[in-house]
């Protein structure tokens, strides 16, 4: 696996390395070591080449024996919550619930410059509604990072992000592990039925036109009796 490890901190890899201990072994170091070490296998083994090429930005390497698709879960699972970065883009949307807090009450006026309706109860402040702080999408501003971490929330979660993965000397998205075999066989079946309606309409027979083939004469053929038999009866 190629990873990206964006925010990961040297800790949380430590603790990504003995969750996985076992299963996959992480590989972390500067990019032009690794394309270094790969452009030397690519001697032997010239398909590492598309390996080589992913080794860009901040990227580490995951090897394993393992069920890519059990191993790609594993790693998307082991992330760690954080607090919102000021110039981060945002994750999620974050709504801060209308109630009692803990900020003091010195803390009004921070509030109300970020256009936040508040009020000061038994020493505490009291947010009066719902507010919608952060947009999915859209870059964390200072003061409404400033705010979560006075607020104690830590809305982000960072961890390894699967980008590509590499397996007999091929190249190929996360996404493609999520192809169910329902899928597969659903797309076998929709071209087979295309082929069978082209073969049909072009009058050239083909494995899978034959039995539909086969089917439409015997339905003409069974007209074509049903019709004699009306007149013969007539007749008679």
């Amino acid at each position: 696996f190629v990873v990206g490890v964006d925010n990961v901190t040297s800790n949380q890899l430590h603790e990504i390395r003995k969750s996985m201990r076992g299963d996959a072994v992480i590989y972390c170091g500067k990019n032009t070591q690794m394309r270094r070490v790969i452009r030397e296998l690519e001697e032997d083994r010239p398909e590492l080449e598309k390996l080589r090429a992913c080794c860009k930005l901040n990227v580490a390497l995951v090897f394993t024996n393992g069920s890519a698709a059990v191993i790609r879960d594993k790693i998307q699972e082991n992330k760690m919550d954080a607090p919102a970065k000021a110039g981060a883009m945002n994750q999620v949307d974050v709504i801060i619930p209308k109630g009692m807090t803990t900020l003091e009450p010195t803390m009004t006026t921070f509030l109300q410059a970020l256009n936040i309706s508040s009020k000061i109860t038994k020493g505490n402040i009291e947010i009066l509604n719902d507010e919608h702080l952060l947009v999915k999408g859209e870059k964390c501003d200072a003061s409404s990072a400033a705010l979560l971490q006075k607020l104690g929330m830590m809305p982000f979660s960072y961890g390894l992000v699967t980008k590509f993965i590499y397996q007999n000397g091929a190249i190929f998205e996360p996404a493609v592990l999520d192809i169910t075999d329902a899928q597969i066989i659903a797309t076998f079946q929709a071209g087979i039925k295309n082929i069978a309606c082209v073969s049909l309409m072009l009058n050239q027979p083909t494995v899978v036109s034959v039995p539909y083939s086969i089917l439409l004469a015997f339905s003409n053929l069974l007209a074509v009796a049903d019709r004699k038999s009306t007149r013969l009866n007539s007749s008679h």
